[in-house]
């Protein structure tokens, strides 16, 4: 375990129980955010990479704008 992960776990067990719930109910929720990102950037693999592709076809033929024209 990292260093600042056990310096944020000391301070949540100095928490009130129905604190420390909140905090471990938003820990677990981001974690499997997380793994269903990643899960479904997995089963699109083929798909993100023909969009890609199609962008940099695009770059190359001139269809695209500049970052800062678009900001």
């Amino acid at each position: 375990m990292s260093s600042l992960l056990e310096k944020a776990l000391e301070k949540v067990a100095a928490l009130p129980p129905d604190e420390q719930d909140a905090i471990a109910s938003q820990i677990l929720a981001s974690l499997a955010d997380e793994e269903a990102w990643k899960q479904c950037f997995a089963e699109k693999r083929g798909v993100i990479r023909r969009m890609a592709r199609e962008a940099l076809e695009e770059d190359a033929r001139g269809e695209t704008l500049p970052l800062a024209d678009l900001l």
